[in-house]
Order: C-alpha cells, then structure tokens, then sequence
C-alpha cells in the first residue's frame, strides 16, 4: 500500500516514524508549526486540513525508498486484522516504558547475547496475546527496575530499526520507588540519567522519534 486517500493523525505519526525524525525535524520539513505534529500524536483521528494532505502527500512522495518501505509497514501493520492470523500466532509485540523523572530518564542495561548490537534501552517487556500494552508497560517496568510508574501518554509505535519487533512508545511518570536492577537475570544495571544525555547510552536513530522529542523537552 503506496498511497493515503486521507491522511489522519495517526498516519501522519507513521510517515514521521519511518522517516525517523523528530517533531521538530517533521514540523520543518513540512513547514509547519511544532505544536501541529504534537496534536497528531496526542489526537490520532484528527484530519488535517486539505493544505495539510497535500503537504503530507509532498513529503511521502519525496521520502526516501527505504522510507517509504518502512511507512508501508507500519501501515500494513496497523491495518492488518486481529484475525488474519492463526489463533495460536500473534505478532511479537513490546511495550516501551519512557519513564521521566524531573530531567531524568530512566534506562536498562540489556544481557544480550545477540549481534544487535544494544546494551542500554529503556524498561520494556512483552505483551502476552490478549494483554494490554499499558499494563504491561508499568508491569515490565517494575518488574525490572523496582520503580512504580503511571502511563502518561502513548507516543506512537513502529517497527524497531534494529529488531525488526512491533513496539508501542508510552511516556511514563514517576511515581514512587529507587531505581534498582530487580532482573538481574536479563538486565546488568539500571540507572536514572540525565534527560539530555540519553543518546550517549542508545544510538540516537535508534530511538523512536517522538520518544526523542519528549526527552529534548525542558533539557
């Protein structure tokens, strides 16, 4: 699927993930105010005005190949029906907790024994077929580092750059709890870093864009 009949918040937030931009990076590019792509993120039914469509349209058709290859995923997955595949599979998806505390953030040193390459993520965890992503966020994120949070907002999904995994992005509040590695059999260490620095632990075109842009937020 190469075209968008009607662009919606939603999609908009898909061509922004596949092209792996910030907020303010898509704002610009499509010359738009910032403020615009956070209403997309926060109101995914929304529809643009038709200047709007025609800007978004602009910017599909310019992307890069590997882009557009990326987009029509992301759309393929958002589309496809919850009973188009067998009963007994589902598509791994992971919840990812964006847990923000004053100018912090908080983050997960992974046990991996694969080629990805990733040592340092945010708390994140599986969402069992039937489960909910919200849950499992504040669950996993517990679970892993000993701190309660409260979902705050859904930032969007995409597949990952690296994995190739279906991911749903929630910012978090922190609520109450001392960082601590509580998982020592899949993490090494947890740690709360400053907001800014967070790219000096994750390859920044690895982090979701949206997610990006919440931490470059008051930093």
């Amino acid at each position: 699927m190469d075209v968008i009949e009607l662009w919606s918040g939603r999609y908009a937030c898909l061509l922004q993930s596949a092209l792996r931009l910030t907020n303010e990076q898509f704002a610009a590019q499509l010359g738009i105010a910032v403020r615009t792509v956070a209403t997309w993120h926060s109101d995914a039914a929304v529809v643009p005005r038709r200047e709007m469509q025609q800007l978004l349209d602009t910017v599909h058709e310019k992307a890069p190949q590997a882009a557009r290859q990326r987009f029509a995923l992301l759309v393929a997955a958002e589309r496809a029906p919850a009973a188009s595949a067998p009963a007994c599979a589902q598509a791994l998806r992971v919840a990812i907790a964006v847990v923000v505390r004053d100018d912090k953030a908080l983050l997960v040193c992974r046990r991996d024994d694969d080629a990805t390459g990733i040592s340092w993520q945010f708390p994140a965890g599986v969402i069992k077929p039937g489960g909910k992503a919200e849950t499992t966020t504040v669950r996993e994120t517990l679970d892993e580092t000993g701190v309660h949070c409260a979902v705050r907002q859904h930032l969007g999904s995409r597949l990952h750059p690296v994995t190739g995994v279906l991911c749903e992005y929630f910012l978090c509040e922190y609520l109450a709890g001392e960082a601590a590695n509580t998982d020592a059999v899949e993490n090494i260490d947890v740690m709360w870093v400053p907001r800014n620095s967070v790219t000096r632990f994750i390859p920044v075109d690895t982090i979701f864009p949206p997610a990006l842009a919440v931490l470059e937020e008051q930093t």
